[in-house]
């Protein structure tokens, strides 16, 4: 039975979520299109920057991601806390990075104008910096503007209309910290079992590479060179406000079917000038509350050893020595081979340890949820 969204995406049991996108009938609309023989790779590149852009204006940090040929798959934690905090001037700021707002809303946030404003106004804005402030912490949002900014630009593009995507985004809640381990590799790894990258940090617009490559920016380099090098200080994401997005498009052309093409093309110039957010960094979730709750030094290690098992042509070649964090956590290094590419197929709404999948199970009134067998292969080390 279909479930409404704010089941599938709820808070309360966890922030963490798997969201899966696809172009309209699987074409390769980011990809090499062999049927019309043209290219579409820099649209993967698009993809990439605005998810980074919009994550330094959400209260939604992006843990890893995918930009496929046809799809896009993401790992994003939702933090509703951070966007209780923002003060209202700072949630009216962010929304008008995404859209111009009332008149009303310029008003206040100008000190010169604000002192002018009646209570009625000011109630106003009041109701308008809660529905904005709700809306930044929203998955459906978030999403929302990624494709359609995307959508849009690649059919001015190719000069047509319609449907880019194929629908609403798919979600998988993820319940616990052995299924977030699980389903990055999976996202970051995506270009491996393709047969489209050798290597993690030769896989084109994944979260791992973006990662490996910042290090060797910031670091270099150097051969031989230990991984707590990597456990680096980043800033939290969405730290800073953002800049330069004070003529966003009204939110009425936003959603319309036929918007004006110079108030669309104003939207997307402004997007285009918002700074990319940093991945959300690794760390102990005890200091930075905002942090995978891993070393990057374990997940490097991990995501190489499992690139080398689930690669193509090395099917059934499991290391050696796979990483000591999968015995840590509980995961039989086999089954996680073995299962770790069909995380998207083997479960339905969740993914987590089969304890966590009957609990939910309960919570929703269901007798239980697609992927119990499957978290029971492979969550259960025993």
């Amino acid at each position: 039975m279909t479930r409404p969204r704010a089941s599938l995406v709820s808070l309360s049991d966890t922030p963490w979520y798997h969201v899966v996108t696809r172009c309209v009938r699987r074409a390769y609309l980011c990809g090499f299109d062999r049927l019309t023989g043209r290219s579409f790779e820099h649209r993967r590149g698009w993809v990439e920057l605005r998810l980074r852009q919009l994550a330094g204006v959400f209260a939604i940090d992006v843990a890893a991601y995918a930009v496929m040929s046809n799809h896009v798959h993401l790992v994003v934690r939702v933090d509703a806390d951070r966007a209780a905090g923002w003060s209202d001037a700072e949630v009216l700021r962010r929304w008008r990075c995404l859209f111009r707002g009332p008149v009303v809303v310029e008003r206040f946030l100008s000190p010169a104008t604000r002192a002018e404003m009646t209570e009625t106004e000011l109630d106003g804005v009041a109701g308008l910096v809660e529905t904005y402030r709700a809306r930044l912490a929203d998955l459906s949002w978030f999403m929302r503007v990624l494709n359609e900014s995307i959508a849009r630009a690649a059919n001015r593009e190719d000069g047509v209309r319609g449907r880019f995507w194929e629908g609403r985004f798919r979600s998988q809640a993820i319940l616990d910290e052995t299924a977030l381990l699980a389903v990055m590799a999976y996202v970051d790894l995506n270009p491996i079992r393709a047969g489209i990258a050798e290597t993690p940090e030769g896989s084109a617009h994944t979260g791992i590479a973006a990662r490996i490559a910042d290090l060797r920016a910031n670091e270099g380099d150097t051969a031989g060179r230990s991984f707590a090098v990597i456990e680096r200080s980043t800033p939290e994401v969405g730290e800073a406000p953002p800049t330069a997005c004070t003529a966003a498009a009204p939110e009425t052309n936003h959603a319309d079917s036929s918007p004006d093409a110079r108030s669309t093309h104003l939207w997307e110039t402004v997007l285009d000038r918002l700074p990319p957010a940093p991945l959300l960094p690794f760390g102990n979730p005890a200091e930075v509350p905002a942090a995978i709750p891993f070393t990057f030094g374990d997940y490097l290690t991990l995501v190489d050893s499992l690139g080398r098992a689930l690669h193509p042509r090395k099917r059934g070649a499991i290391p050696a020595e796979l990483p000591e964090i999968l015995t840590r956590l509980g995961i039989a290094p086999e089954r996680f081979v073995e299962h770790a590419g069909f995380l998207l197929k083997g479960f339905g709404a969740a993914i987590g340890a089969p304890e966590r999948l009957t609990a939910l199970a309960a919570q929703r009134e269901c007798r239980y949820l697609r992927g119990l067998r499957r978290a029971r292969l492979l969550f259960s080390a025993a």
